[in-house]
């Protein structure tokens, strides 16, 4: 897969276009203000087995912080596909200090961000600071693992769709190619193609009440202490300098705020803004060297819908808002993810067509609570003439559900009960973790059983019962998307089949699911063992499939999963006897909870 980047004069948005072979199936993305929303979407399809081409417009990478906050919902996101560096490398908000007008004496000290304390329910608890530079090559970096590297210098001209596919026309140093595709995902920002000739419309507002030139800078300020995130004046006339090592030893992110200032003009000219700093800032300052700049202004806008056909947008392609409250890049990563696996089920004939419709019926309401958020917080700003002490737990987004989705199944919801789509906060909690599980190309069954002695331990003190709202004695059983959004709590078998029935299109072809048995009083099993199943025509929910290799084979074989010799099985040997004293006892609850076990195989995958 290569990515197109697109370039146009006085912009700093590329478009970017990805590829399937064969036959061609593309995404068109736009990276730079929609951020990495094209390359999460380009490793989400490649861990399913999805080959991905990726082209990008401008010869060059881009560079710049860019908006860098990453909370924690995105941090939980990149765990998923695997890319431990982002909560690795990524930096915490420092705290802010603020001065009294004209001097360097501390006027106030806060953090941006509420503290919270990792859990085995939120182990990703701190919202970090990543340039979006940075992350562009980590992603980069894991996009060459599965051979896909980034083609530069080539743009999308033009889309036409058709019932079977797309027609896409590429240019690439004055020649043209045309090729046919699937699919279209358009990435390419708030001025891309893609929305256009899809017909979406993009309605909201343009604020002039705020405006800003963002950029990144080299210097070095007497009395500047780099521990501090620095704000001088207000947001009618201030400063800000962030501190930041990605860019060098004395590198900073600024911002320039100034509603008497001609910021265009201020953009344009490295010595207008080193004017301004040393202006506002009292102290000596010696500048190195302005890295990147560009002016901002506050677009407020989102689509009537998130897809038409085979194409759809995401990210800033789909919607942009004001930067207060930094949900932008998230808003754009989590776009793509649940885009990702539900096109890669769709593209391996999985899951009927019909279940890409459930991208715009999950994302467009939680992309319009966030506008109105988003907006709420720059209206309290330039009411109050100053931006919130600290940013509300909202913000970390893990209170974002798809409750209200049509196929998700919750058997235990109270009826009537108004569903909020950003959730009310960071939800309740160094322990054991499921995190560990989840994974963007397989579902994760959870299955809570009161008293089994074949059941995983519960993690740490009873924190996964808790977490998930599991009584004492009760059965419960949580069906986890690729995406890691909770995609069906039902009472057993039946609930886990009739969830399962919304996405898939044939369930006797088999699906890949990692199962995990969760006990109140259970002995220690191997949790993370992997497990194929197939159905029986004569005995639905019964697990008739252990042995290596049939899992591999278009027909399943009638084989009894107490017979299958242990040395013979790809699933723990433990499990296996435990299973089998299950299977033989005839415990009244494992039979109605075993069809969680048989949902299946896949042939394309060991």
């Amino acid at each position: 897969m290569e990515l197109l980047q697109t370039y146009s004069v006085g912009e700093w948005l590329p478009a970017a276009l990805f590829r399937f072979d064969p036959p061609s199936h593309i995404y068109v993305i736009r990276r730079d203000c929609a951020g990495p929303a094209g390359l999460v979407a380009a490793l989400t399809l490649l861990q399913n087995g999805i080959p991905v081409r990726i082209i990008e417009k401008d010869p060059n990478p881009r560079i710049g912080q860019r908006g860098p906050g990453i909370w924690p919902r995105s941090i939980e996101l990149f765990n998923f596909l695997s890319v431990p560096e982002v909560n690795d490398l990524a930096k915490p908000f420092p705290v802010i200090r603020s001065y009294k007008p004209g001097t360097l004496e501390c006027a106030a000290e806060f953090p941006m961000v509420p503290h919270m304390e990792s859990t085995p329910a939120i182990p990703f608890h701190a919202a970090k600071l990543m340039g979006q530079q940075l992350l562009d090559v980590i992603l980069r970096r894991h996009l060459e693992k599965f051979s896909c590297s980034v083609e530069m210098g080539t743009e999308l001209r033009s889309i036409e769709q058709s019932d079977d596919g797309v027609t896409a026309v590429l240019a690439k140093n004055g020649i043209l190619e045309t090729f046919d595709t699937k699919w279209v995902i358009g990435a390419d920002g708030a001025k891309g193609v893609v929305r256009k000739q899809l017909g979406l419309t993009f309605l909201g507002e343009t604020r002039d009440d705020f405006r800003m030139v963002m950029g990144d800078i080299r210097l070095k300020g007497v009395g500047l202490d780099r521990a501090y995130w620095h704000r001088f004046g207000n947001f009618k006339r201030g400063i800000s300098l962030r501190p930041t090592d990605e860019i060098g030893e004395d590198g900073w992110q600024f911002i320039i705020l100034g509603n008497d200032l001609d910021l265009t003009k201020v953009a344009q000219s490295e010595e207008l803004i080193f004017e301004i700093i040393a202006s506002v800032i009292p102290t000596d300052i010696t500048f190195n060297k302005l890295v990147w700049v560009s002016e901002y202004r506050a677009n407020i806008r989102m689509v009537n819908k998130l897809s038409e056909g085979r194409g759809f947008v995401v990210g800033d392609a789909a919607h942009v808002h004001s930067p207060t409250g930094g949900q932008g890049l998230n808003s754009s990563v989590q776009d793509a993810f649940n885009l990702g696996w539900k096109l890669a089920l769709v593209e391996k004939g999985l899951a009927d067509k019909s279940l890409l419709e459930t991208y715009n019926t999950e994302r467009l309401p939680v992309i319009s609570e966030m506008l109105e958020m988003t907006t709420a917080i720059l209206n309290q700003t330039l009411e109050t003439d100053n931006a919130p002490v600290t940013r509300s737990p909202i913000l970390f987004m893990l209170g974002i559900n798809c409750r209200f989705s049509n196929i998700v199944l919750d058997e235990f919801a109270v009826p009537g009960k108004p569903i909020n789509a950003y959730g009310v906060g960071g939800g309740e909690s160094g322990v054991k973790t499921l995190f560990g599980l989840y994974r963007p190309w397989y579902h994760t069954v959870l299955v809570f059983a009161p008293s089994h002695a074949d059941a995983t331990p519960d993690l740490g003190e009873n924190h996964a019962y808790s977490a998930y709202l599991v009584e004492a004695g009760q059965t419960k059983v949580f069906v986890v998307r690729p995406d890691g959004v909770v995609g069906a709590i039902v009472h057993g078998a039946e609930g886990v089949k009739k969830y399962f029935s919304g996405i898939f299109l044939n369930l006797s072809n088999g699906v890949e699911v990692k199962a995990v048995l969760i006990g109140e009083r259970a002995s220690n099993l191997d949790q993370r063992s992997r497990m194929f199943f197939g159905t029986s025509p004569r005995a639905v929910g019964t697990p008739i499939c252990g042995v290596e290799g049939c899992h591999r084979s278009h027909s399943i074989p009638e084989l009894d999963f107490r017979r299958v010799p242990r040395e013979q099985s790809p699933v723990s040997n433990q499990r296996i006897h435990l299973f089998a004293q299950c299977l033989e006892s005839g415990c009244r609850d494992w039979e109605r909870l075993v069809m969680v076990y048989a949902l299946m195989w896949s042939p394309d995958r060991v």
